[in-house]
């Protein structure tokens, strides 16, 4: 609808989610800079994204492959790169980043500082995206994924870290990309950071119930356990859990909306929800329950 032309260079092996008729697709291993470059040939792009950097490793070789051949380079940060906990409500741009808990969130910020070194010194055009939580019907906000709902169905019960009141920003996949897609080629973000996130703010409580009313079960057995505790019985979930879930999360996207006048949040959780349930519903396949999540919801209830 908008007219772009789009270039997706990926391994080609996944089919969760089908690229549209339209798009041209290379086919590469990002992690083989050598097979990015036979594919990219000597292609040039007004704007570039990465969605899989994870490391400075990462963004360092994105650089030695787009310098000079792109007018943009998007770099999918994370909104959990923020001070975690935030000192001050709602986050904004400004906020300091910080993250004690999770070395995922650290990784990202070490990928920002190298990005706007290459910036300031280089003129490498780099605009930063930090999503929050941002989700499809594929991807349940809930951290035990399916188990939870399934335990829900059973009329078992299902853990909700800290008092389940604090709150939480859900965005539905179109919804950020309402605000996404029109920072593509503009000029006016070269240099700078924008988090992403829909104006959908719920309580952890909240999301489970919605999640449970989705899946038919009208009331689910809600169990609160305090997240340092959750953190100390399962030290896999734990950095994941006390470096973002754990703290309210709200934010200012007045800065978004000074070069998106028109991003609104049109999908309300109620919504997704539903779509999340009814695309587990459709393929049995899909319904897979941890063992690990299962057994650690017995241990804390």
């Amino acid at each position: 609808l908008r007219g772009i032309d789009l270039t997706v260079l990926n391994r080609g092996e996944s089919a969760l989610r089908p690229l549209p008729d339209g798009v041209r697709h290379l086919r590469a291993d990002v992690r083989d800079p050598a097979s990015v470059r036979e594919a990219l040939g000597d292609r040039e792009f007004d704007a570039v994204v990465d969605w899989v950097a994870y490391t400075p490793e990462h963004v360092a070789t994105d650089v030695e492959l787009f310098a000079g051949r792109t007018g943009q380079y998007v770099f999918i940060s994370s909104a959990s790169a923020y001070q975690t906990p935030p000192e001050r409500l709602p986050v904004t741009e400004s906020t300091p980043l910080r993250n004690p808990y999770w070395q995922y969130s650290r990784d990202k910020i070490a990928c920002e500082d190298l990005l706007q070194r290459e910036y300031r010194e280089r003129g490498f055009p780099v605009t930063v995206v930090r999503p929050s939580h941002t989700y499809d019907r594929t991807s349940i906000p809930l951290d035990a994924g399916w188990t939870a709902i399934e335990r829900m169905r059973a009329g078992k019960p299902v853990v909700v870290h800290g008092d389940g009141t604090s709150l939480w920003t859900l965005t539905h996949h179109t919804d950020f990309a309402r605000g996404f897609v029109p920072l593509l080629g503009n000029p006016r973000t070269l240099g700078e950071a924008f988090h992403i996130t829909g104006d959908d703010v719920l309580t952890w409580d909240q999301i489970a119930r919605a999640l449970a009313r989705a899946a038919g079960v009208a009331e689910p057995r809600i169990v609160h356990v305090p997240s340092d505790v959750l953190a100390a019985e399962d030290p896999e979930w734990g950095p994941w859990l006390l470096g973002d879930k754990a703290h309210c999360m709200v934010f200012d996207t007045s800065k978004l909306r000074s070069v998106v006048p028109d991003f609104s949040t049109q999908v309300r959780f109620e919504q997704g929800a539903r779509e999340i349930v009814e695309w587990y519903d459709a393929d049995p396949a899909r319904r897979v329950v941890d063992p690990r999540f299962d057994a650690l919801f017995d241990r804390m209830v």
